[in-house]
């Protein structure tokens, strides 16, 4: 068991009912916080069974695609179209999921 794509799974199934929540707010937004939790776990997923620098690439841009969401989900907070309470456990497995990247990434 890969704990990192595990983590990125559990954080996409924590956004299911606030991406519900959000497309009725804003279409846009809400794609794009599918496109970017989704690019997390495919990209930890791809990196596992790639080796040397492909690896860390693969997780450099998981990476990246979470420190998106996690503008995203700022934003959709900023706009009012989400409230604390439907992201809060999203934004606890963001930060666990960062800090496994960081790991493996360095």
């Amino acid at each position: 068991m890969f704990d990192a794509l595990e983590v990125s799974l559990d954080l996409v199934r924590s956004l299911r009912v606030p991406v519900l929540r959000l497309r009725r707010r804003d279409r846009a937004l809400s794609d794009q916080v599918r496109r970017a939790a989704s690019s997390v776990a495919l990209n930890l997923a791809e990196g596992r069974r790639r080796s040397g620098a492909d690896r860390t690439h693969c997780w450099r841009i998981a990476a990246g695609s979470a420190e998106e969401l996690r503008a995203a989900l700022r934003v959709a907070l900023a706009w009012g179209a989400l409230e604390n309470r439907d992201v809060s456990q999203a934004l606890e497995l963001l930060d666990r999921v960062l800090a496994m990247l960081w790991r493996l990434v360095r």
